[in-house]
Parts: structure tokens; sequence; C-alpha cells
């Protein structure tokens, strides 16, 4: 006997170990002989990182890809790990170090420190991935794997010294992110521009060898210190007589040329710009067209270094930015100060730390050249982006790329295997050792060398993530049945970072591209749409959803919402409402356990003779179909949407409702064959329902009346069933539901008391509307809270009506309600919609109200102007069955 209610934590941690138990989850766990390859990487979450609503999104869509091919027979491998997160980790390990009173890094030194980060790591690192067991991800745990472990590391050495020795891999000085508290180059993506109220300042400069001064403004003006050179348009008009001569820079004395670039732009400001190679990106670019001097004013901690005069040296950028305004102030040099909301870039993480642009020597990947395949790649359609229109953003970035800084000043990482020789000549080396040959080769004789004390940036290592977590470099059997992988499930804001990257590098290292699909999903937002935040205090922990509604229900939410790009707007309610789904479900199932409704072995689905159940094996068929499409198609939400109005509506309402009188009736054979059909529809739902719901669906595939299936549901087949649809059961059926939704519609609409018996009347009837009655009379007078159900050839007086084929179905109510007293209600009721409504549409024609309100205020009304309309439509509907 199935249990009276379903608590999700006391059955979901017991049904994941017995899936554990069982290797359910291992690749090519219930794989059919010869079958096809199916194989998702998981996009590995950093080693310090817990689940949030974006990961439950992302592992939620993988799962239910992963579980639904898994049942289909393929040969899956869902591949799970972590990324070491060089800057994150080493954040933490060094803030427990100065919590605990412990030596700092470099107190302690490398060898030491990095000691304390595996320690570290094998304590606390890692605790996302139990967290994705929480919520019921089926990867392949046996072959988890980490970006630092031992072939993950040996892959990353053999690609780093291959790029290098095809000259793909350099070593350079230009500009990069710095983070002059972690004192390391940083990805874009680790940058956050924030808007800020700053200043403009606009600076003087004179013209060496005229009476002329030029006017540049800057919101960095202690950088003035590095300027090499003064540009304006070459078309610009008011300096093309300037073009060549020199401006003496203010506070240093130095001569600096004024050049002709079309960076100026004539429009902006006074048309002059200041340009300062070394602290700019744009300015580093027309540096190099102009063959600029690039003088970098920083230390690696953001203080003014040596090549500034000497009154700054030492001084903090933003002490020496109050100082050289106040100088060039008291020198007459500035013309004015503009307040300015301007952009400045952050430290992503702490948004506390602004980030310089910083001229440093770097490693970096000929990323252009690496590109040209990946481009191609997408452009032939050999991979495809699902949204297709996220294909706009990749070539975007992908056509514009610039060199791709690879090396980071931290000490957790891959250290970059190059080694320097007395002169400073580089030996990159897969080992010490072959570098030591190499060097002796080189000078003749044996020397010391020493270590690049950089590691690579993390994006480089999860670049090889498709083909290294497999085995690659060895030619492992894994590598060879399931790469290329079938789908990638990403955010988009890692499409450059990542996905391209994965591009480049298996192309360039395998020939392949590394996916056939990328999947783009979209930002899970709060109900008001608005980004979730921690300083908004709108952050949704999926775990506590978990803790409070279950897993199913929260995946079943995430999945539901998922509609091809279109940002979820997630909240409690629909959490709650999936929840409730689960206990619908979980009713439905054990409404038939009581009735006996068992699985009967050898049943034959095309053998039924009642209409009732002819039309649910029907109606599932069509059910499986339409959530095989959603999936296969990307699309969760339709696949999800379709099985809950199948399973919400068509069978726990309708089906549980019409089969209640034959499962309480005398007729035995009517029945058994119900009982038979409702436990194979059941089968089917459960089937349908395991990618979304995999908790409550196997416990219940282990629970309901007489089950005896041999596995367990997670490697069961999923339904394949066809030609089972029979268009007169469905018709007879489709009938009947409508008959008694109409009939409930107006009791509700004409405020019919509840317990009211009336009789209902049916006109302009053909024989097939006759028969339909005669043979479901008992069950259309129950459901529907009838006295009677007679033919007339014409229309009672004071009915409500409402046309159902080619009849019209009539509910005679005088005696039963004041009619006049309800066309009055009716009329009242419209009135009062067409006032609330008309405020509202006055609202929005407001010009300023839309541009001013906040846009979840808006969608508020616009949705609550919808309903308004809905109703009055119903109303109306209503005024119209009273005659």
């Amino acid at each position: 006997m199935i249990d009276k209610n379903y608590e999700p934590s006391s059955v979901e941690g017991r049904i994941y170990e017995a899936w554990l138990k069982a290797k359910a989850f291992e690749a090519g766990a219930g794989a059919k002989e010869g079958a096809d390859s199916f194989s998702i990487v998981i996009p590995p979450p950093n080693v310090t990182g817990v689940l949030h609503v974006g990961h439950a999104l992302n592992n939620t869509l993988q799962d239910i890809m992963i579980r639904f091919e898994r049942m289909r027979g393929k040969n899956v491998l869902w591949q799970p790990g972590t990324d070491h997160a060089g800057i994150a980790t080493q954040m933490i390990v060094e803030r427990k170090l100065m919590e605990n009173q412990l030596p700092s890094r470099r107190e302690m030194g490398r060898e030491a420190f990095l000691e304390r980060v595996w320690e570290w790591k094998e304590e606390s690192g890692g605790k996302i991935m139990g967290q994705l067991r929480r919520l019921g991800a089926s990867c392949d745990w046996s072959r988890e794997r980490f970006t630092m472990d031992e072939g993950l590391s040996r892959a990353v050495l053999e690609v780093f010294v291959k790029l290098h020795k095809e000259g793909l891999i350099y070593r350079a000085k230009r500009l990069v992110n710095w983070h002059p508290g972690l004192q390391t180059a940083i990805s874009d993506l680790e940058v956050e521009n924030i808007e800020v109220n700053g200043h403009m300042w606009h600076l003087r400069y004179p013209v060496e060898g005229t009476d002329e001064t030029i006017v540049v403004a800057t919101t960095r003006p202690e950088t003035m210190l590095g300027d090499t050179a003064v540009a304006v348009h070459p078309e610009d008009e008011r300096y093309t007589h300037l073009i060549g001569k020199k401006v003496r820079l203010p506070l240093t004395g130095r001569l600096i040329p004024i050049v002709a670039d079309e960076h100026a732009d004539p429009e902006q400001g006074s048309g002059a710009v200041k340009i300062t190679p070394a602290h700019d990106f744009n300015d580093f670019q027309v540096g190099l067209r102009h063959d600029l001097e690039q003088i970098n004013i920083f230390t690696v901690d953001a203080k003014i270094n040596e090549n500034a005069p000497e009154a700054y040296q030492g001084l903090d950028r933003f002490d020496a930015r109050k100082q050289v305004v106040a100088d060039l102030d008291e020198l007459g040099a500035l013309v004015r100060i503009e307040d300015k909301v301007i952009s400045v870039p952050h430290d992503e993480k702490t948004k506390m730390v602004v980030i310089e642009p910083y001229l440093t020597d770097q490693w970096f990947v000929d990323a252009e050249t690496l590109a040209k395949p990946a481009i191609a790649s997408i452009r032939e359609g050999r991979t495809k982006f699902v949204p297709k229109n996220w294909e706009n953003t990749y070539f975007a970035w992908m056509e514009n790329i610039q060199p791709w800084c690879v090396s980071r000043q931290l000490w957790w990482g891959h250290q970059i295997p190059a080694w320097y020789g007395p002169d400073g000549t580089v030996f990159v080396e897969m080992t010490e050792d072959e570098a030591l040959a190499a060097a002796e080769k080189h000078y003749g004789k044996a020397v010391e060398l020493t270590r690049d004390e950089d590691v690579l940036d993390t994006w480089f290592s999860s670049a090889l993530w498709a083909f290294s977590t497999l085995g690659w470099p060895d030619d492992t059997e894994e590598l060879k049945t399931y790469f290329p992988t079938s789908v990638l499930v990403t955010g988009f804001d890692i499409i450059f970072f990542w996905v391209a990257r994965m591009m480049m590098m298996s192309l360039h290292f395998l020939g392949k591209e590394p996916f056939e699909t990328v999947y783009v999903h979209a930002l899970v937002r709060d109900e008001h749409g608005q980004k979730m935040s921690k300083t908004k205090g709108n952050v949704i922990d999926p775990l506590d959803l978990v803790d409070t509604y279950g897993a199913d229900a929260t995946r079943f939410t995430l999945a539901a919402m998922a509609a091809q790009g279109r940002d979820l707007r997630l909240s409690m309610s629909r959490v709650e409402g999936y929840r409730n789904f689960v206990t619908k479900l979980w009713n439905a199932a054990r409404f038939l356990d009581i009735n006996q409704c068992a699985r009967v072995d050898g049943f034959d689905p095309k053998s039924v003779a009642l209409p009732v159940n002819k039309w649910i094996i029907g109606a599932t068929e069509r059910a499986v179909a339409a959530v095989t499409a959603g999936i296969t198609e990307h699309k969760f939400n339709e696949a999800a949407n379709a099985a809950y109005d199948f399973v919400w509506g068509t069978f726990c309402d309708w089906y549980v409702e019409l089969t209640k009188p034959i499962l309480s009736g005398e007729d035995e054979a009517a029945r058994d064959e119900t009982r038979a059909s409702a436990a194979y529809a059941l089968d089917e739902i459960l089937k349908l329902l395991h990618p979304f719901m995999p908790f409550v669906t196997e416990e219940l595939w282990a629970q309901v009346a007489g089950a005896r299936h041999d596995t367990m549901l997670v490697l069961a087949d999923w339904p394949q069933a066809a030609g089972l649809e029979d268009a007169d059961a469905d018709a007879e059926i489709e009938w009947i539901i409508a008959l008694i939704s109409g009939v409930r519609s107006v009791r509700a609409e004409m405020n019919v008391p509840a317990g009211a018996r009336i009789p209902l009347v049916i006109t302009g009837a053909e024989d097939a509307t006759r028969q339909r009655v005669k043979d479901n009379e008992a069950l259309i007078e129950r459901l529907a809270r009838l006295e009677s159900v007679t033919f007339a050839d014409d229309v009672p007086p004071s009915s409500a009506q409402l046309v159902l084929g080619e009849a019209t179905v009539c509910l005679p109510l005088a005696g039963v309600i004041d009619i006049d007293a309800e066309r009055t209600r009716l009329e009242k009721e419209i009135a009062k919609i067409e006032d609330e409504a008309a405020r509202i549409e006055k609202k929005l024609g407001n010009e300023q109200f839309i541009a001013k309100a906040p846009e979840a205020v808006v969608e508020e009304q616009r949705s609550r102007l919808a309903d308004l309309n809905e109703r009055k439509s119903r109303t109306e509907a209503a005024m119209a069955r009273l005659g």
C-alpha cells in the first residue's frame, strides 16, 4: 500500500543511494547493444562554489537530457568535475591563514602554501558536487575529475608546450586587467564595470613653440604623468595645423607629439585626447599605430613608481590623483572639473578594488589564428547554438578577438612550464629535465635555469575539459566513444570565455568540434523580473527550495519555465504549485493502488474495449510524442508543460473521475480492463515524468500495487507505443468532458448553489449525441450535478445555454436562481470591470508612466488589464446565456 503522504525529505536521500548502489549513473548503464553514444560534460563549477539558482537550472536541464537519453537506451555519459578556481581558492586559503594568525603565503613559501591549499581542497572544497546530488544529478561520479588532477595537469602541459613550439603561445609586454590587491592579471570575466559618480578633469597642455594650448579631458588625471602623445582626428580642421607639433606635458616637462588618429572623436569634448599607452586599452592601440613610448607609472600595488616625477613617487594612485589635480590647478593647467557618471572597472568578486589597465610581461595565446576554424564550425553548421541568435554574440567576439593572456601571478594553478637561462632565453618543455637538456644544447654547456613563477589562467585548463576529462592525450576508449560530446549547456556570459575556447582547442588538437549543440539557457530572475543579487536581498537559494518543497518540485519549476531565449521569473508560488503537482500525482497513484489497479504482464493496450480506456491510452501516446519532441528540440518548457497538462488535467482529473463508477461497479470485465489500463497509463506517466521529477517517480515505480518491474525506473525503457489512438473513443470522451466542463462553468457563472441538482435539456441533438448521452447518462448526471438529462425541440424559457457541436445545451434556471437579480449582478460586474480597465488603460497610455515606472510595475499593470478583459468576456458570455 502506498503511503498516505509523500515526504521528499525521507525519500530523496534513500533513493539516491539506491541509484548509486545500482551503478545506474555509470557510463553506458542501461545502454542497448550497439547504441549510439550521448555525452555531456558538466560545466565545471569552482571548487570553492556553492549551488546557486543558475547552477540549479543548468544542471537540471542537463539531467533531464541525460535521464531521457539513458531511458532511450543510448550509451550515456554525464562527466562531472570541478575547476580549481585559481584566484578564488588562493584568496580563501590566504584569508584563513590571516584569520588563524599563521604565516602569510610569502612568509611560508610556495611549496608550504600549496600544501595548505591541497589540504583545504580535500577538507572543504567541492561542496557543490554534494549539493548537485541533492538536486538529483545523475552524473557518473566514478569518473569525477578536477582540473588540477594528474591526468588533466598532463594535458595542460602538453597543450602549452605544443602551442609554444608552434608559435601560438608567446611572451610579450602588453596591457592586461591588473588587480592591485592580488597583484595579478585577471580575465575580463573577473572585471565588473560599475557606474559611479565621478569627475571629468579638463586639462590644458601648451603647444611647444606657439602661444596655443590644447585641452584634453580625463577621468584619471594621475595617468597624465605617463602621457606620450595627444591625438586629434586627421580631418578635424581645428587641429590639422598642429599635427606633428609637440606639447609640453605639465608637471613632467616632457615633450610629446600631437598625432592624427581616428580614435579622437571630433564630436566628443574638445576633440583632442591624451594618449597613455601603458594605462588605457584604446591608447595602447594608438601607441602601436604611432610607435609611441609606453611609460608605466604604477607599481604592482598601484603606487606611483620611479617613472614619474619624484614628488609623486610612492603615493597611492588615488592620493596621487588629488596631488596631481592640485598641482595642475596651481600651474593654471586645470581648466575645469565636470561632474560625470562614469563606468569604473572593479574586481567582480568584492566590488571593492578598482582594476587598472597595466603594462606587463605576460604569456599570450595567438587567439586570432585559433579562432578561424572555430568561426567556420558555427558558420558551416557543424556546431549549432540554441537559441540560434547566440551565434551573433559568438561571432562578435571571435571576429574581433585579441591575444589571450593566459598567465596569472598566483601560486595556485598549473605552473607555466617555462624555464629561463642566465641571459633570459626561455625554454618551454614538459619537464625540468627536458628544459635543462634543451638549455645545454643551446648554450653548449650545462647551466642553471629559473622556472617561471606564474600559473595559467583557469580558463586555459577548462578549455580542454571536453577531451582532457576523457583521457586525452592518451587515445582512450572513452575518448573514442564519447567525443565529440552531444550537448553543452551553458550560460550566455561564458560563450567567449569557455565555449569559444573549447571550440578552438578541440579543433586544433583533435580536429573535431567538442560538441554538436550549445544550448544557452537564460537568466533566472526574481518574480518581478529583477536580477538576483545579495545587495537587493532577492537571492533564492535552490537548496532552500529543495528543503521546503522537495527536489522534484524545484526541478520541475525550472524546467517548466525554461523557454528558449526568455529569462525565468522564479517565485515561491510557482514552486509551491509544482509541489502540489507532485502531491496530485501521488494521490492519483494511491487511488489506483487502493482500487487494485495493478500492472498486468503482457497487457496489450490495443486490446481495450471501453471508450474511456481507449481514450486514455491514445492520450498517453500523444503525451509521449509531445514530451519527446520537447526534450529533443531543447524546448524544455514545452516538454514539461505537455507532461503537466496530460498528467494533471487528463489523467488525474478526468480519467480518474470518469473511471470511478467503473472501478466501483459490478461489471467485472470492465473493472479488470480499467485496472489494467490505469496501471499501464501510470507506468507510462512515471517514465514521462522521470527526467523532470526523478525521486517521486522512482518511489511510485517501486510502490504501486503489483509493481513487478525488472529494473529501477532510472534504467527503464522510454515509452515507444504507437498506433494506439482511437478517433471515435477520443470524440466521445472529449464530448463528455466538454459537456461536463460547460455545465460546471455555467453553474459557477450564474451562482447556482453547489448542492442544487438542476435539469439539463439538449436541443438539436443528432443520433451520435443521443447515443453518447444514453451510454454515459449516469456519469454525466453525477459529475455535472444534474437532476436529469432530456432532449427537446425547443429551448426552455429562462435557460442558460451553451453550444456543443450541433446541439444546444440548456439549463433551465427559473426557480433555481433569480434571473432578473442575476442579470443585474452581471451588469454591475461588467461596469465595474470596465471602470477598472479604463483606469489601467489610461495609465498605460501615459508615456511618462511607461518611461519612469519600473519594468515589473508596468508588466503587472499589463497583466491586470489582460485579466480584466478576460473576466469581461466571460461575464458578457454569461449575460448572453440569460437571453
